[in-house]
């Protein structure tokens, strides 16, 4: 039988957090769904197999490093499910997350999902939070144009709109996500789910990545010419909503994480290193 649900992953050099991905899927309420991690020429991630059979993991092994845009699409190629959910590697998701997903998308071609900004320090080997954020804002199609709230860790979209408009851009780069989005809202129906159930992981890597402000300028300016954007802002990403465009849009959301860390099976048995 073929599963509903298709998750794909890319990775690149993260086992630890990748592994806590794992425990978060093993708890999926939902089961009916199979898991594609792309390893973008990394560290093997074999290991997980073994700790984690019940997940019949799809493990691609890429000689080089493609960059996760490219990562995406060579995953996406191989899922067989009637939905693909994106999650990054070093992001998390509640037990619910699936389950909400599918429920949401009944009436819908793609469903994006509230998320929680996590600041995590490392406490013997676990992540646990420092600080949380919620981000939540209003579905509101002419905004996105201008500011995008979309983030496509979590999300879950039918698997043929690949069919229709194509894979990730790789030229989009930075904001393939926000192109993504906006060639789907353009022809098909989306949504949001008013529950965060995405943890997202706002590590210093990350917050250095949005300061790079000047690569950031020239695929925006792609991307602004690809969609008639106009003149778009660069900002760090913190910046950006303080902007009253954004502010106006912040929204109500449910918050279901317990604030407990998740720990996978392989920090559990101090396998990590050997891994």
């Amino acid at each position: 039988m073929l599963p509903l649900v298709s998750v794909v992953i890319p990775t690149y050099n993260r086992l630890t957090k990748l592994s806590e991905l794992m425990e978060a899927l093993v708890l999926q309420t939902r089961k009916d769904f199979e898991v594609i991690v792309v390893n973008d020429g990394g560290e093997s991630v074999d290991s997980l197999k073994e700790y984690y059979p019940e997940l019949g993991l799809t493990t691609i092994d890429l000689m080089e490093n493609v960059k996760h845009v490219q990562a995406r699409n060579i995953g996406v190629s191989f899922a067989k499910g009637e939905f693909i959910m994106l999650i990054d590697d070093d992001d998390l998701i509640v037990p619910t997350h699936i389950e909400t997903m599918l429920e949401k998308i009944k009436d819908a071609d793609l469903v994006y999902s509230d998320v929680e900004i996590v600041h995590y320090e490392k406490k013997n080997g676990v992540r646990e939070a420092k600080t949380r954020h919620l981000f939540a804002y209003e579905l509101d199609l002419a905004a996105m144009r201008r500011f995008s709230t979309f983030v496509p860790s979590g999300c879950l979209y039918r698997s043929y709109l690949h069919d229709r408009i194509g894979k990730f851009d790789p030229e989009m780069k930075n904001y393939w996500d926000w192109d993504f989005f906006l060639r789907v809202s353009e022809r098909f129906t989306v949504a949001r789910s008013e529950v965060a159930g995405v943890l997202y992981d706002f590590s210093e890597e990350n917050s250095n990545q949005s300061k790079d402000l000047n690569s950031m300028r020239f695929y925006l300016d792609r991307l602004s010419d690809k969609h008639n954007l106009g003149e778009l802002p660069t900002k760090n990403f913190w910046l950006l909503l303080e902007e009253s465009e954004v502010k106006k849009r912040e929204a109500s959301s449910k918050i279901v994480w317990n604030g407990m860390p998740i720990i996978s099976r392989l920090q559990r048995l101090g396998r990590l290193e050997e891994a």
